[in-house]
């Protein structure tokens, strides 16, 4: 009846005023936009955003504003951001977003029915893009985390606070960060993939070219891997 369904709203709403979405941002006018646009069902229940921002100089800073986004100002990288955002979050878990993906209609339901056991983990990535290429891509992305308990950062990471500060968050390295807080994470108990629609931008392999893009990440990851220097593998990156 009527009372359940209130009931269930209430409860959803208790639990995503739990959340927080961490956003790190450079440059990024293009794809904020839609990005901000798709929180605003997790907004509605209490959900915390912040936008960190590495020193844009286009409209970034004033996008966000006009979502009503508070903006954290932090020195350029990735971690070091992530890491200024959540030290001013006040949820008890937190989800890091990259500014070029977009929430599916699914995740606020998604995330108020994770269990307390579920202290760390990552979204179901697919591609704003439906090419043949770009599906088999991101079919083979949520496989391999599947199977490795490795998320990259563009799956929309989420962990606990007391877990986060636990393991001192993201190393501040400027590539890697999100597989080497997987790998330190996983010290800590099984990842929870969430079966809820996170859809990025394929940008970085339409800059770069599909195949060769595939390529270089798999050649850095093994690098890595293997003991490679952070700072090294970022050049090769850039």
């Amino acid at each position: 009846g009527r009372a359940a369904v209130v009931a269930a709203h209430l409860a959803e709403a208790n639990a995503l005023a739990a959340w927080s979405v961490v956003i790190p941002t450079l440059n990024e006018e293009a794809a904020l936009p839609a990005c901000l646009a798709s929180l605003a069902s997790l907004r509605k229940y209490g959900a915390e955003v912040l936008v960190v921002d590495g020193g844009s100089s286009d409209e970034t800073v004033s996008i966000a504003r006009q979502f009503g986004v508070p903006v954290l100002a932090s020195r350029s990288g990735r971690a070091a951001q992530m890491n200024v955002g959540a030290a001013r979050t006040a949820g008890a878990k937190i989800l890091f977003l990259h500014a070029d993906s977009v929430l599916g209609a699914d995740v606020a339901e998604a995330l108020a029915g994770l269990d307390a056991q579920a202290a760390w983990g990552w979204l179901d990535l697919y591609f704003s893009r439906t090419d043949f290429h770009y599906r088999v891509l991101a079919w083979f992305i949520r496989k391999r985390s599947r199977w490795t308990g490795i998320a990259t950062g563009d799956q929309a990471m989420f962990v606990s606070r007391e877990l986060f500060q636990r393991v001192n968050g993201f190393p501040e390295q400027p590539l890697m960060e999100d597989v080497a807080l997987s790998r330190t994470l996983r010290e800590h108990g099984k990842p929870r993939c969430v079966a809820a629609r996170l859809e990025t931008s394929p940008r970085r392999w339409e800059q770069r070219g599909f195949v060769r893009t595939i390529l270089l990440m798999h050649s850095l990851r093994l690098r890595y891997y293997l003991g490679g220097d952070p700072e090294l593998l970022a050049r090769r990156y850039r």
